[in-house]
């Protein structure tokens, strides 16, 4: 088993930027691979970056390339989305993931274990 909490969620305007956290905790998870997905309203759960846990190697939607950057920290167990120049349509709850083996990190029935979502909402 392993638990997902995420925190770091907030209302921002466009342009800014917030930092997500996610602490992982639970049985040994140095082999899986972690994800941020997100939901609007109404739609449905959009994959935004994924991560190895292992070795580091990073996987990112095309829409948040170059703003969104997925990172680790091994010692503290945490898993981190940076979000940098926020859109309106980055609005959602945004979820952490833990997948124990995926071949396709941008799929959400992948992954095995979710945490409960932050809301980050950007205002125009």
């Amino acid at each position: 088993q392993v638990q997902l909490v995420e925190s770091g969620g907030g209302l921002v305007q466009a342009g800014g930027s917030l930092r997500l956290s996610c602490a992982v905790s639970g049985s040994a998870f140095s082999n899986y691979v972690m994800a941020w997905f997100r939901q609007a309203p109404g739609t449905e759960r959009e994959f935004v970056a994924a991560i190895r846990w292992s070795d580091g190697s990073t996987y990112n939607a095309d829409s948040v390339k170059g703003r969104f950057t997925i990172s680790r920290d091994n010692a503290k167990n945490t898993l981190y989305l940076e979000m940098n120049s926020l859109k309106p349509e980055d609005t959602a709850v945004y979820y952490c993931a833990a997948s124990r083996f995926t071949l396709a990190p941008g799929n959400p029935r992948g992954y095995d274990y979710w945490g409960q979502g932050t809301q980050v909402t950007v205002s125009s």
